[in-house]
């Protein structure tokens, strides 16, 4: 199953299911994270097919996380960048880390969600997500089920 922020993330995930290929099917099938910078210079070789595909939709970075409970593989979570570049340090412990392993998966689909409505970048929306926790003295992962569920947006004009 694919999940996508926006038109545009949605056909670039489609592209890896219907070419057979791309950072979410390796991160889904290796269980470990695909941190890939730059595509024009390091994933031509690796992947043939979707890094021209994904460069036509202007991707130069990706970087996949597979979301796993225990034994059991729920998915990936994508990352798409129209800029070459590494995650900082900061974005990379985001990614990778959560309040609980059982609420990642949501807490990766708000992010992407509260990603695109404040039009910045996924750390902005982490950042975002916890301020609004913080404020509304509530965990985490009430936030991201709200946001999820469509009961809480972060529009242009929330703080």
């Amino acid at each position: 199953m694919c999940a996508a922020s926006d038109p545009r993330s949605e056909l670039i995930e489609e592209s890896q299911f219907v070419l057979g290929e791309g950072p979410c099917i390796d991160a889904f099938e290796s269980r470990r994270p695909v941190l890939m910078a730059d595509l024009a210079t390091h994933a031509t070789a690796r992947w043939p097919m979707y890094t021209p595909a994904v460069d036509d939709h202007g991707v130069r970075a990706v970087f996949a996380f597979p979301l796993q409970i225990g034994g059991a593989r729920l998915g990936v979570f994508d990352v798409f960048r129209d800029q070459k570049g590494e995650l900082s340090d900061e974005q990379l412990t985001d990614a990778l880390t959560s309040p609980t392993r059982s609420n990642r998966a949501e807490l990766f689909q708000a992010q992407g969600m509260v990603m695109v409505q404040i039009g910045g970048t996924i750390s902005e929306a982490m950042v975002r997500m916890r301020a609004c926790a913080y404020a509304e003295s509530r965990s985490l992962s009430d936030i991201a089920r709200d946001i999820v569920a469509g009961r809480l947006s972060f529009g242009q004009d929330r703080s």
